[in-house]
């Protein structure tokens, strides 16, 4: 497979081994993915589900053996059914605990997408393209990625 990112990503496995080393159980991905305005795509989570009404970064959990980049373009396809042609930077983590009690750590990458619609929704009940100064109802980690 070809890699994703810009640049050879030597800096994951550092950041892999620190998450391990702070005892964290699984990991995830967000993508930060942007219009030609500077809008940032959002997702809300579904009222049944886990921080129901939130909105988020698209993204998801990391699979056994599966690599952040795989994991990334995997998690922005199911979710958005946006395709991911290119890493361009590595944003930062936050930590949480997630429904099944684990600690978790989020992975924050931005990309570029092929193209930023149709968004095709799995998993969330709505989407947005949102002007960072202007966010709907987002976690405090995700406003701290998102608002310098």
């Amino acid at each position: 497979m070809t890699s994703l990112f810009a640049t050879e990503p030597d800096f994951v496995p550092g950041l892999l081994a620190e998450a391990e080393q702070a005892g964290i159980g699984q990991f995830v991905v967000g993508a930060l993915i942007t219009d030609e305005s500077g809008r940032v795509l959002l997702l809300r989570r579904k009222p049944e589900d886990f921080l129901g009404g939130l909105w988020e970064l698209p993204g998801g959990g990391v699979d056994p053996g599966e690599h952040l980049q795989e994991a990334l373009s995997r998690e922005v396809m199911e979710e958005t059914g946006l395709t991911v042609i290119r890493v361009t930077g590595y944003v930062g983590t936050f930590d949480y605990s997630s429904d099944n009690g684990l600690m978790t750590r989020q992975f924050t990458f931005a990309v570029t997408v092929e193209k930023h619609d149709p968004i095709v929704l799995t998993e969330h009940d709505d989407s947005t393209w949102a002007d960072r100064g202007e966010l709907p109802t987002v976690s405090d980690e995700t406003r701290a990625l998102l608002v310098p």
